[in-house]
């Protein structure tokens, strides 16, 4: 088969999304940007979450509009113990004055924050503010959202690969996305009666602007030694994986950690 034959077909496999309402955390910019963006390609409505980068939001909805798609911006500081409860509550009356329901069929948990620091120099604040943003605002936003979440429905967490090497500079981060990969196991298993999916992707190095040293040359080439497929990766490398586990090809993959990292450190 041709790979012009190939390009040919995505356009009539990303229609399978169509009329399906996505939640992606952190979709301002880097690989929730991409994920928005795949999403909604394939037919998804979007509801783009954003802290404080508002005028990011706002480009990505209208650009998802302008490509004849449908998206809205939701802000919400997930920092905050109340983050989860204003997001939940924000999505559902926003879709109930937009569409007459607060149901919806996929939660992304992209958001996150990231910490380089050992053992012996990590701040009980700074603890406290990752795992907050990593593990227990997902928690709570599941939590909240799932009698919402329609049966058939997605649930799919950003995690990374700190969880399966050793990085002892993530020494706060890689806990709190192992947290997070424990809650995807055991997520799958009880909602797995309602027909949803729990899943959790794992990027390594990926170039945004959050992760300096993989935008580096200098530094990425480095990196790219370390990788099977020899470079760092690209938001949308992570995105279209995302995008596969909340389509139909994913219907039947469920409670994985997928390694979304070209091979980094095999």
């Amino acid at each position: 088969m041709s790979l012009s034959h190939d390009a040919d077909r995505s356009p009539a496999q990303g229609a399978d999304l169509a009329g399906k309402i996505a939640l992606v955390t952190g979709a301002s910019r880097g690989i929730g940007r991409a994920i928005a963006r795949q999403l909604a390609a394939r037919g998804a409505i979007l509801a783009v979450h954003y802290n404080q980068a508002q005028a990011d939001a706002d480009r990505l909805v209208d650009e998802i509009a302008g490509s004849g798609g449908d998206a809205f911006a939701l802000a919400a500081d997930l920092s905050q113990a109340a983050g989860a409860e204003q997001l939940a509550s924000a999505l559902g009356n926003t879709l109930q004055t937009r569409y007459g329901s607060d149901a919806f069929d996929i939660l992304v948990n992209n958001a996150g924050v990231g910490l380089r620091a050992r053992i012996g120099d990590v701040k009980v604040a700074d603890f406290d503010r990752v795992f907050q943003v990593n593990f227990k605002t997902p928690f709570f936003l599941i939590q909240h959202l799932l009698p919402r979440l329609r049966d058939g429905g997605r649930i799919i967490n950003v995690s990374s690969i700190g969880t399966r090497s050793a990085y002892p500079e993530m020494s706060v981060y890689a806990p709190s996305k192992a947290a997070l990969e424990s809650l995807t196991l055991l997520l799958a298993a009880e909602l797995g009666a309602r027909g949803i999916t729990v899943n959790a992707v794992l990027p390594g190095a990926t170039a945004t602007d959050l992760n300096a040293r993989a935008r580096d040359p200098e530094m990425a080439h480095a990196i790219a030694a370390t990788v099977a497929l020899g470079r760092v990766g690209q938001p949308d490398d992570i995105a279209g994986i995302v995008a596969f586990l909340a389509g139909d090809g994913g219907r039947w993959v469920t409670g994985q950690r997928i390694d979304a990292s070209g091979g980094q450190r095999l």
